[in-house]
């Protein structure tokens, strides 16, 4: 039996109260389903700046009557304070999801990206101490990396960042150093690389690579590839981020707190790759996709050129064993994807 079979199995029998931050985001709302079917009790944030009310409702249908009695929801926003104080009353652990990502939008507004992720992600360890919680896990990201050319990456290896999202990334993680030396307070940050799954939003300028590209061809619009699509991620699924945030929370390790952890799979796919992996799980129930082909464009800004975890920290002490590589991932989630995307 795995680590995260043990916890799930715990957890289920010892209820604890949990706090999500963009509770009503992807990454959020499956933390939050899966937390509500092991009966825990749940308190969620979200000022639904990117997050949906549909993905809550999408949770709701999925869990029993007297699980849902479980969630507590709080419209608010992470740079209120107040509303910061007033989510972590009563919580044992803290999952910090709420920010505002991609490297695009904070190429554009650096301002705003600052504002979400750096000032309120200190709103929220200011608040989360005070509240005397257990853990404070947080969302880090692969971004940190910056243009250190090692592969594949090691924590303790990082470049210079390459946008202002890495940036703010890079000072969470010092923060949360900080107020482990002075504070005392444990916490665990998630350095994500490419999250992919249900309840990815498709939308918008900003949307992730894949659940962009599926609705692309299930609708037969062109799809653009920025460079020669050589560019290579370690895309991970859904499931094996929610194991990782439910095991940074509890482990037990003597050296698990303060530290931060590579979230992914140990994997490289090039976009190409990526590419022709989704138009074969398309095309038998979409022929148009037969002989499609992406257009190619410049590079864009800001983007790191390759991308590949080293998770044998992870592994050694959160206890995490990913459950799902891109292909597996990739059949479960097409689909949600097909099912959702053609409404």
């Amino acid at each position: 039996m795995t680590a995260y079979e043990t916890l799930k199995q715990r957890l289920t029998n010892t209820p604890s109260t949990w706090l999500i931050t963009g509770v009503a985001g992807f990454i959020g709302s499956n933390l939050l389903e899966t937390l509500l079917k092991l009966n825990q009790n749940v308190v969620g944030l979200d000022n639904f700046a990117t997050g949906h009310q549909h993905n809550m409702d999408k949770v709701q249908a999925s869990v029993s009557a007297a699980q849902w009695q479980r969630f507590t929801f709080k419209e608010g926003d992470i740079c209120t304070l107040e509303q910061c104080r007033d989510a972590c009353d009563g919580v044992d652990y803290v999952l910090h999801q709420a920010a505002l990502g991609s490297v695009p939008r904070s190429l554009e507004d650096p301002i705003t990206t600052n504002n979400n992720n750096i000032s309120g992600f200190l709103n929220m360890l200011v608040a989360a101490r005070d509240a005397n919680v257990k853990r404070f896990v947080y969302a880090a990201s692969s971004s940190t990396y910056g243009d250190h050319p090692g592969l594949p990456k090691v924590e303790d290896k990082i470049g210079n960042p390459l946008s202002p999202y890495a940036v703010t990334k890079v000072v969470n993680e010092q923060y949360a150093n900080v107020f482990g030396r002075c504070y005392g307070m444990e916490s665990i940050g998630l350095r994500y690389f490419n999250i992919f799954g249900r309840r990815q939003d498709p939308d918008g300028a900003y949307a992730a690579v894949i659940p962009k590209w599926v609705d692309a061809m299930i609708k037969n619009e062109e799809i653009f590839i920025n460079g020669d699509g050589e560019t290579s991620r370690d895309f991970c699924y859904i499931d094996n981020t929610v194991q990782a945030n439910l095991l940074a929370a509890t482990s037990q390790h003597p050296e698990a707190a303060n530290q931060v952890y590579n979230v992914a799979v140990g994997d490289r796919t090039t976009l190409n790759e990526l590419y022709e992996n989704i138009r074969i799980l398309l095309v038998e129930r979409f022929p148009h996709l037969k002989d499609a082909k992406p257009t190619y464009r410049d590079f864009r800004a800001g983007d790191v050129r390759h991308s590949l975890a080293d998770i044998s920290k992870s592994q050694e002490r959160l206890g995490y064993q990913p459950s799902h590589r891109i292909g597996e991932g990739m059949l479960e989630a097409m689909d949600w994807y097909v099912d959702d995307l053609s409404k």
